[in-house]
């Protein structure tokens, strides 16, 4: 009975997430993380935009390989959702998000995840995505530097808006990034993203 369930159960999830679509803002340490465990979870459509390229100094908490190093960051990462899942349909951007103009490539999306690394970067986006596509739900996160201390690790829900965060951490400005950490948050935003495709379990 219990095993029917769970199969059930988790062909429902599949079906939902199969018809659904992200978007991700950035495709450095938590994003190319959390597109990764998106893919892996069978998500529909990624929608990423990031203008960066592949360095090696990258390798230590994102997603990419030293055969990667010096390609453009979202299409090394394309490539590797491909190899973990090919059912995902990946559309990339090559382009820097700037002011006025941060929303026209998540239009179409259910959900974004905000993956930036400037602090006012990160807050002008989540207040442009905020004024022109109130309906679609942000992911944040703030205080991804350090350590350790994964028990102060929150999300706030704030209306539309979901900060995963540590109000304890240093900016990365002074702190260094480590890979168990940035991949934690990563995960906790792509769960996040699942609770709110899915549902809360």
């Amino acid at each position: 009975m219990v095993k029917d369930m769970n199969i059930k159960k988790r062909k429902k999830i599949k079906d939902k997430l199969k018809g659904s679509s992200v978007g991700i803002a950035g495709a450095g340490g938590l994003g190319s993380n959390s597109a990764i465990s998106l893919a892996r979870t069978g998500i529909g459509r990624l929608v990423i935009v990031d203008f960066d390229i592949v360095e090696e100094s990258n390798l230590d908490r994102q997603y990419y390989f030293q055969d990667q190093i010096g390609k453009v960051k979202v299409e090394a990462l394309k490539n590797n959702i491909s190899k973990i899942n090919s059912d995902v349909k990946v559309e990339i951007y090559k382009k820097k998000l700037t002011k006025g103009g941060m929303d026209k490539y998540f239009k179409n999306v259910d959900v974004i995840i905000e993956a930036l690394d400037s602090a006012e970067i990160k807050t002008q986006f989540i207040e442009e995505i905020m004024l022109k596509l109130p309906d679609i739900p942000v992911v944040a996160a703030s205080g991804v530097a350090g350590y350790g201390h994964s028990d102060r690790i929150k999300t706030k829900y704030l209306g539309n808006l979901y900060m995963v965060y540590d109000e304890k951490a240093e900016s990365s400005e002074r702190d260094i990034l480590t890979a168990p950490r940035v991949t934690l948050i990563a995960n906790w935003q792509a769960n996040v993203v699942l609770e709110i495709l899915i549902g809360a379990d």
